[in-house]
């Protein structure tokens, strides 16, 4: 099944119970397709738009064993490896997804799905008693939910439709029309702010910041009665300064419907680069606990003098 434009789109995993991605507990829709290329991306089955073949090579019980995904696939993309485990050939890998079914050990699957917004909204009222108790609701992420604009616009307007709280998390990446009329169907807005320095951004996301800088001032100037989260993930070497936080900082002061949060940097999405075939930039940097936590001092006492 292909999606439309607007009644379906691609899906690669709902989360529910959680507490970190708007008010109370929520379930996190998170879609397909990114236009950053982030070094640290948790995230990297989300970057493509398209269902991608994931392969976990743990999970795989060899090909001796097996190796029915070898004969299932017919463009010669699962080679026999050393260790009697099939390896992908990604450029050979035409998508067609015949080893998936064969595999009885899951080593090999999708990362995407099409879903209707009827299929989610029936997934997300399950945990409707959740949400009233909690003042939790719908939460939609990537990726860059705004990149599939028409389908998550409808997903906002049928969950509001239904009195569920909604929220998206965003990088600000997007046509302003778009996140405009995002915005009309939000209980809450949270935004990535990742760095104020043009040129570390662009380094950094292989994307200019102007566009995420602008439609913030347009965001908050067109809806100041709307609760908005800044967020900024704290990525060793590239905007762990003091410097950086404060100009952040600077950028968004003044808005009393703004709150501010830091997010340490983490390395909890490494594994997933290995499954589908790409390659992890920053597998040896860690952020010292310490540095956070001086940089959350910084950031509180910019809001608490």
């Amino acid at each position: 099944m292909e999606p439309t434009n607007k009644q379906a789109g691609y899906v690669f995993n709902i989360q529910q119970f959680s507490v970190h991605d708007g008010p109370g507990i929520r379930t996190i829709v998170f879609l397909k397709g990114c236009p950053l290329r982030c070094r640290w991306c948790s995230n990297p089955e989300s970057q493509e738009s398209k269902p991608e073949l994931a392969y976990n090579p743990n999970k795989c019980i060899g090909i001796a064993a097996c190796g029915r995904c070898l004969k299932a696939c017919p463009h010669n993309a699962l080679l026999p490896g050393e260790d009697d485990k099939p390896v992908v050939a990604r450029a050979a890998c035409q998508k067609c997804f015949s080893c998936v079914q064969v595999c009885p050990a899951t080593a090999l699957h999708i990362f995407g799905q099409v879903m209707t917004v009827d299929d989610i909204l029936a997934v997300v009222e399950r945990d409707n008693i959740f949400f009233s108790r909690s003042g939790g609701g719908l939460t939609v992420s990537g990726g860059e939910p705004l990149l599939q604009a028409d389908f998550v616009l409808e997903l906002l307007a049928q969950a509001r439709r239904r009195r569920l709280n909604t929220t998206i998390e965003t990088s600000g990446y997007a046509a302003w029309p778009i996140l405009e009329k995002a915005c009309r169907c939000l209980n809450t807005l949270i935004y990535d702010i990742k760095c104020l320095d043009a040129n570390k951004h662009q380094e950094q996301t292989k994307q200019s910041n102007a566009v995420i800088l602008e439609n913030f001032i347009k965001v908050t100037a067109a809806f100041p009665n709307l609760p908005i989260l800044v967020r900024t993930p704290v990525i060793p070497g590239f905007n762990d300064s003091e410097e950086d936080i404060k100009a952040i900082m600077n950028f968004i002061c003044g808005k009393p419907n703004v709150r501010y949060e830091l997010l340490p940097y983490h390395r909890l999405g490494q594994p997933k680069y290995e499954y589908v075939g790409k390659e992890y930039h920053l597998d040896t940097v860690t952020l010292p606990k310490e540095q956070f936590e001086r940089l959350n001092t910084v950031k509180n006492a910019f809001y608490n003098p």
